[in-house]
């Protein structure tokens, strides 16, 4: 079921088990803005045509593994709920410090996890072609 979401047709890179399920026992996520009813990681859930970078997802405890072909729109928007009061935020994309959005909305403003090596993603034996980053937001980020 998951192998769709690893090829390069597409930009849905299916979470690594193991990783969503140590991240969850430390955060305990409520919301997946950005999946749809076969991929969810939460009960509520947010579909492509719910359009999660459109709803409110404040209060909750948020884990976000976005379609890379906006990875740019979701991270403003996981700065920007991750402000708000009692919500809490957890990004999972590439680690590509040279970006602006990098810039914009996670250095100095996030907590980053790098992760070492490189992610398997979905049922693929492949690692992904990129390094990987966990980004927390916790409200606003005093450096």
């Amino acid at each position: 079921m998951t192998k769709p979401y690893f090829t390069s047709k597409s930009d849905e890179w299916a979470t690594p088990q193991d990783l969503y399920d140590s991240l969850d026992a430390e955060f305990h996520f409520n919301l997946d803005p950005c999946s749809n009813d076969i991929n969810c990681k939460c009960e509520k859930h947010f579909t492509p045509e719910q359009d999660g970078l459109k709803q409110n997802w404040g209060g909750c405890r948020v884990f976000c593994n976005p379609p890379y072909s906006r990875i740019a729109e979701w991270t403003e928007k996981c700065y920007r709920e991750g402000c708000k009061d009692n919500t809490l935020v957890v990004l999972l994309i590439p680690a590509r410090t040279d970006t602006k959005y990098f810039h914009n909305f996670i250095k100095d403003r996030a907590e980053i996890r790098f992760i070492k090596g490189r992610l398997k993603f979905g049922d693929s034996t492949n690692s992904a072609p990129f390094p990987s980053m966990v980004v927390i937001f916790r409200g606003p980020y005093i450096n």
